[in-house]
């Protein structure tokens, strides 16, 4: 997270900085990325940097999570929508994930960070699904599912649930960018594994 001194600062400060950022994290993944290049952009000393992020590691993060957040809302809305349903509200969700990136730096950021994917960065796609870190926003989510659609108990047994579609959410959008699939591709194969998921894989 941001140091205080960041979130003080006037907000064109704010975004000057994050812009900076952005077009960096653009043009190269997290490991190859420069704070050198971002103060330069942003037209800041390094030393300021530091007052604001641990890190690039925390800068980085801090702007995924940002980009993300709309995806854990957007997730709350498409179960309204399907009734409950967990399977449609992700295909829904993950379908408009796909389309909803504006412009050509916002795809290269999200590219670079599927493509290089650490597992700090496939928590924070997963926790678009899977908010079970965010307290407020799993209870949320708990009261829009149907219960009666999924084979569990009790809210604890629909984490794994959550767990496993949306690693496999991820795993789709990363199969798209290594494949160069087209959406109506990604969206295709995602819809055949979330049925495997709805029906199973073994004989009834």
């Amino acid at each position: 997270m941001p140091k205080l001194t960041f979130f003080n600062l006037p907000e064109n400060k704010r975004k000057v900085l994050i812009d900076a950022a952005e077009n960096e994290f653009a043009r190269v993944p997290l490991h190859e990325a420069s704070i050198a290049n971002i103060v330069k952009s942003a037209g800041i000393p390094r030393g300021s940097f530091y007052q604001y992020f641990e890190n690039k590691d925390d800068l980085y993060f801090y702007l995924l999570d940002e980009k993300l957040k709309e995806g854990k809302e957007h997730f709350l809305t498409m179960l309204e929508v399907h009734n409950g349903d967990i399977i449609e509200a992700v295909i829904d969700m993950h379908h408009n994930f796909l389309i909803m990136m504006p412009d050509e730096e916002e795809e290269n950021f999200i590219k670079n960070a599927l493509l290089y994917a650490t597992h700090k960065v496939e928590n924070s796609f997963r926790y678009m699904i899977d908010s079970t870190h965010d307290h407020e926003h799993f209870k949320k989510m708990l009261e829009l599912v149907n219960k009666e659609l999924v084979n569990v108990r009790k809210d604890t047994e629909l984490v794994p649930v959550l767990q496993i579609i949306a690693a496999i959410a991820f795993h789709n959008l990363i199969d798209k960018l290594s494949r160069k699939l087209s959406d109506e591709e990604a969206i295709k194969h995602f819809r055949v594994q979330m049925e495997l998921i709805k029906n199973g894989i073994y004989q009834r």
